[in-house]
């Protein structure tokens, strides 16, 4: 499959490819094209074209737009759910619900774009009048990684597309051929030939998106590393961000919670898309009293969780390269090595349908302490520290002693105490006694390291608009 730009496919002018295999037993998917500069150049240079018309397109006409693309995305979901099946490895049936729930993101943002308005202050004198509106920022850089490759690309484009920007995005090498079909999908569906433009490459593609003078926006998810470069390079030309980075989510588990409820929302949470993904639960902090009872429920429902092997069923499917697998062995190592007892998982997942793929199973490390990596440092994969505390108090100063702050997790009976902890805790989100999927309506992202801006809902959109005041001076009539 070849990159997506100004409405048609299109090779590296190198001619270079690069190959996208099946994390199930490692077998190849597709091929795509391994851009550089050039690639970079022509694809912002399409996304300038089009920004000239897509930003004076009428409100009305953007909303029926990306509604025809949101509605293209659930007529597609089985087909282009398949393909990121394939590239990424998770069971089919997720695959397919994330290109459904993406679809319903750029719905809301659609509404949120009728909802935009221009403002009046009143108060100016006889003869003059103040008006602060808001414009596009214009082209947009989307970097995304693989572990929503399709969610989090939405995240970014139905924001930009709304608020009448053009954009080029760069997926993930590992899963890079959802994104080129979606590209092809929106076209059909009367996305106008370089509003949205997909180049696919390495770290050499990367950088020539950043630091290339025309986009005004870089909107990234990825690596608290990774984010740090693109913000130090995109200060060069004092591009806007929005950043998404890494997060190590703590849960605060008090004596009075409803552990079974607890037990079954961190389990499910903390292994969902086996583990890949930024706001999931890390590290659980649990009061003493409990917490031999809480381990034994965790474990129980840990233990439930079942590997979908290559060519077969279960509840999670493989990491996603050898890289990403290589943290979650690491970490259990160093735990185990430390005094931790590994209640479930911890080792390599082997045999008939194992062999080939990155699969570790739901792994839960007991009495894990501060200086264990997994209490330290982001896994990215199924593995989860717990470590008991005295009181909710000693959790908070547990769970904010990180330099991220995406999400956290709380669970008391105690509404009083519950919300105290809610505001003591310092992330993004906050869950209380439940853990729901991050709302499309809400605004989205992290504090600390954990990144720049908000994503989704009206609050998405407004990180693609800049304010504009325009002073207006007239004869008042005698």
């Amino acid at each position: 499959m070849d990159m997506f730009i100004d409405g048609g496919w299109q090779a590296a002018g190198s001619g270079a490819t690069f190959p996208v295999t099946d994390p199930r037993s490692g077998s190849l998917v597709d091929s795509v094209p391994a851009g550089g500069a050039a690639e970079a150049d022509a694809a912002i240079a399409a996304a300038a074209r089009a920004f000239a018309d897509w930003k004076t397109t009428p409100m009305a006409d953007r909303v029926r737009i990306v509604k025809a693309c949101a509605q293209s995305m659930r007529d597609t979901a089985a087909e282009v759910g398949n393909l990121l099946h394939a590239e990424l490895g998770r069971p089919q049936a997720a695959c397919v619900g994330e290109i459904a729930r993406s679809a319903d993101l750029l719905d809301i943002y659609a509404e949120e774009g009728l909802r935009l308005a221009a403002t009046m202050p009143l108060g100016a004198a006889p003869g003059e009048k103040t008006i602060v509106t808001r414009e596009p920022v214009g082209v947009v850089v989307a970097i995304t990684p693989f572990n929503y490759p399709v969610t989090l690309l939405m995240f970014k484009l139905g924001a930009a597309l709304v608020a009448g920007c053009t954009m080029v995005a760069k997926p993930s090498e590992d899963t890079p051929l959802s994104t080129l079909k979606l590209a092809a999908i929106f076209h059909r569906a009367g996305l106008p030939a370089g509003v949205f433009n997909v180049v696919t490459g390495g770290r050499e593609l990367g950088e020539a998106l950043v630091a290339h003078p025309v986009p005004r926006k870089i909107a990234f998810t990825g690596s608290v590393p990774a984010g740090k470069a693109i913000a130090a390079a995109a200060a060069q030309t004092m591009k806007r961000l929005t950043l998404e980075l890494g997060g190590h989510s703590a849960a605060i588990v008090c004596a009075d919670a409803d552990l079974d409820k607890a037990a079954a929302a961190i389990v499910r949470h903390g292994f969902a898309n086996t583990g890949q993904f930024c706001y999931r639960v890390g590290r659980v902090f649990v009061e003493r009293p409990v917490y031999e009872e809480f381990l034994a429920k965790l474990a129980e429902r840990a233990r439930a969780l079942t590997l979908a092997p290559a060519g077969g069923e279960g509840d999670l499917g493989p990491l996603v390269n050898e890289k990403i697998f290589a943290t979650s062995a690491r970490q259990s190592d160093d735990a185990r090595a430390k005094g931790a007892r590994i209640l479930t998982g911890g080792a390599r997942a082997t045999g008939p349908g194992y062999d080939a793929g990155f699969y570790f199973p739901p792994t839960l490390i007991a009495d894990a302490t501060p200086e264990m990596e997994v209490m330290q440092h982001e896994t990215f994969g199924p593995v989860i520290g717990i470590a008991p505390v005295d009181s909710p108090a000693e959790g908070v100063a547990l769970a904010n002693a990180s330099p991220y702050g995406l999400a956290a997790f709380a669970f008391t009976r105690d509404l009083a105490r519950g919300l105290t902890l809610c505001e003591q805790l310092e992330a993004g989100s906050v869950w209380l006694n439940d853990i729901q999927r991050s709302s499309h309506y809400v605004p989205f992202g992290g504090m600390k390291e954990s990144g720049l801006g908000r994503e989704k809902g009206r609050y998405g959109v407004e990180s693609y608009l800049e304010y504009k005041t325009i002073y207006l001076s007239y004869e008042v009539p005698q």
